[in-house]
């Protein structure tokens, strides 16, 4: 079952083509991680799941309709998205920002109230931002700033939460307390969670589905981790040679990448 799926997609910007004929379905309760070579379409897949680009062919479904058959509000309250760099108005608190994140649940006769208070803090508390609430973005770092979007994006409280590259500007520490907080909310089956991410083992560590995108938006595998990663898949996708191993902490695929073979030193001309 999937409540979110492209079909036979075509997505470009002005005259480029990105992809053309990509279907992809995001099992419903998954952490979904989708990985790919740079400039592979990546980050404009998710775009068109989150309906911020319109396809030039072919259908996003979200639970059974075109999402763009959808109001906008509707929308915010099925799907959060974090998008790969977002900007905060000027002079605004982090506690005032993560509170937009309850906007879309807004109406005329239901104002902000005390669940959407303890909603906003569980958001900071859960990403680690709590102590920042009184700070104005401008003033954090960039990873900070990180984790507040993060806030946002969970203060909607949505189903399904696509998150662009969400690791960015984080150290590793911090990279993997997000990655282990979308663990926890995929294995709490609250959210269906679908990261764009880099660094392949932290994907193939996290991840119950990874969708494995090719230059010009053809998806090379889908499926659990351990079922479809492999050195040869590596190697044809990135151009990577590699052994994969399992992990010895998780015995989930990890990526070994072949060592450098020295070059031969020259004798001296002059002898030894």
């Amino acid at each position: 079952m999937t409540r979110l799926h492209g079909s036979n997609l075509t997505l470009g910007y002005d005259q480029r083509l990105v992809a053309t004929n990509l279907t992809v379905a995001i099992p419903t309760g998954s952490f979904t991680a989708i990985v790919g070579p740079n400039a592979c379409g990546k980050s404009t897949l998710l775009k068109a799941l989150a309906r911020m680009i319109k396809p030039r062919a072919g259908t996003v479904y979200l639970d059974g309709a075109e999402i763009a058959s959808y109001k906008s509000r509707e929308v915010a309250r099925r799907l959060g998205l974090l998008p790969q760099s977002s900007v905060a108005p000027g002079g605004i608190s982090v506690a005032d920002l993560v509170a937009r994140g309850r906007y879309p649940h807004q109406r005329l006769l239901r104002q902000w109230s005390r669940e959407d208070e303890t909603i906003v803090t569980e958001s900071m508390r859960a990403t680690g931002v709590l102590d920042l609430a009184g700070r104005l973005v401008d003033e954090l770092s960039g990873g900070q700033r990180q984790r507040v979007w993060l806030a946002v994006v969970l203060a909607q409280q949505t189903p399904i939460l696509l998150l662009d590259e969400p690791t960015t500007y984080l150290d590793i520490a911090h990279q993997l307390e997000v990655l282990d907080l979308c663990a926890d909310l995929h294995d709490r089956g609250t959210h269906t969670v679908v990261a764009v991410l880099h660094d392949l083992n932290q994907a193939f560590r996290y991840a119950s589905h990874v969708v494995v995108m090719r230059p010009g938006g053809v998806v090379a595998a889908e499926g659990a981790p351990a079922e479809v990663v492999s050195a040869e898949l590596i190697e044809d996708v990135f151009g990577l040679p590699c052994r994969v191993m399992d992990d010895p902490e998780t015995g989930t695929p990890m990526i070994i990448p072949s060592a450098r073979r020295s070059s031969p030193v020259a004798s001296s001309p002059h002898g030894g």
